[in-house]
């Protein structure tokens, strides 16, 4: 491993630790859907059922993974949907530059636009080629690499367009709004003026 992936004050573990808040939701294919809302660009939800998203174009990313309790997984294989597919299907207002991603029991996290349509960001179904257990958020978790992973948010349910950005689950509890691993973002009470709501 190149000593260049690992972000400041991170650690490689023994084996792939998980960690969730709360327990782990039971998936039922007839009754899941994805909501896409708020400042969509038609003014309408979007609703997609579990046929609907395993319709949707498929790819995979290696990516590595920094969770903010210090632990690093490296080269992770993701496979799912690319976010750009939601986004031609589901259009967002031209005015929207955040999302809140929305998953079971009301948990969330926000992100920048620029966050949600970076190259590696999926909507993952699959973890190195095999579907995702429930506990890494089967059967569908959002991965965004370069940000530590409470925003890589487990049992996704949904998108909601924001014109303003507002902070999520952990970001409302103290984390920061952001969460790059490389400047070391962990907390609240390290933004920068600019680096979240008032």
């Amino acid at each position: 491993m190149e000593e260049s992936r690992l972000p400041p004050g991170q650690y490689v573990p023994r084996g792939r630790p998980v960690i969730h808040y709360g327990r782990v939701p039971s998936f039922r294919p007839e009754t899941w859907d994805f909501r896409v809302f708020g400042a969509t660009a038609s003014g309408e939800e979007h609703r997609f059922t579990w046929t609907d998203f395993e319709r949707l174009p498929r790819t995979s990313v290696m990516a590595d993974f920094h969770c903010v309790t210090k632990f690093s997984l490296m080269g992770n294989e993701w496979g799912g949907v690319r976010p750009a597919a939601i986004l031609q299907a589901a259009p967002p207002d031209p005015g929207v530059r955040h999302v809140m991603i929305w998953a079971e029991y009301g948990y969330s996290a926000n992100l920048r636009m620029s966050d949600l349509t970076a190259q590696d960001t999926l909507f993952a179904t699959e973890f190195d080629d095999k579907p995702i257990s429930p506990d890494r958020g089967f059967p569908l978790r959002i991965v965004v690499p370069h940000l530590y992973a409470w925003k890589s948010v487990k049992w996704v349910r949904g998108i909601e367009y924001l014109l303003e950005d507002r902070r999520g689950f952990w970001e409302e509890r103290g984390y920061h709004n952001i969460a790059d691993p490389w400047r070391e973002q962990r907390y609240s009470y390290q933004e920068e003026p600019g680096e979240g709501p008032p």
